[in-house]
């Protein structure tokens, strides 16, 4: 009776080591911090496709026809400005140049003027940092030409190709202070560092 008893504790307890919950796994590895996703774009927003109404491929005249003509003709956008040339349109916001290769809007670059933003709501001013922060490891950043860290540039493209007509992407010109100058979006042109150059 006693060996009957015996047999049964010996089975509840195969039972129940059965039916016992399996220790937790140690905690995984925090993931990184996704890049903050665009915003639908306002009509005064800043985007790889453009700024408002302008769109990059647009041609001259339709540039002309949503903003106005160069608000300043006599100045040289470029040295050759049949090839290349940037300019204010009239009706612009100040600090907003447009840039215009073989008669088609390829970038459209904003200096100065820290009301308008990007559609991840950056603007002139704002500091490299957040800049990284707001994007991730979509951020791209490269030594800047002309000025020593950390001045740089933090270029995040929205298409694989960058150098075809297709590529869009926006760039951050970051000064020596560490923060936002130049914010330039389209397609390839954006990587010129002065200029049409």
């Amino acid at each position: 009776m006693i060996r009957i008893a015996t047999l049964g504790s010996v089975a509840l307890l195969g039972l129940s080591a059965c039916n016992a919950p399996e220790p937790a796994p140690p905690p995984a590895e925090p993931a990184p911090a996704p890049a903050k996703p665009a915003r639908p774009p306002a009509a005064n927003t800043l985007t790889p496709e453009g700024f408002g109404p302008l769109r990059i491929g647009m041609t001259r005249a339709e540039i002309a026809a949503a903003l106005g003509e160069d608000a300043n003709p006599d100045a040289v956008g470029g040295p050759d400005p049949e090839a290349c040339d940037m300019f204010r349109p009239t009706r612009a916001p100040e600090g907003l140049l447009v840039m215009v290769e073989d008669g088609v809007l390829t970038s459209v670059q904003l200096t100065r003027n820290t009301s308008i933003a990007t559609d991840r709501g950056l603007s002139v001013g704002d500091t490299a940092a957040e800049v990284k922060q707001t994007y991730g490891s979509a951020a791209e950043v490269s030594p800047h030409k002309y000025i020593e860290a950390p001045a740089e540039y933090i270029t995040v493209w929205t298409t694989g190709d960058h150098a075809s007509a297709a590529a869009r992407g926006v760039r951050y010109e970051i000064d020596a202070e560490g923060r936002v100058q130049r914010i330039s979006v389209g397609g390839p042109s954006i990587q010129y560092v002065e200029g049409c150059a």
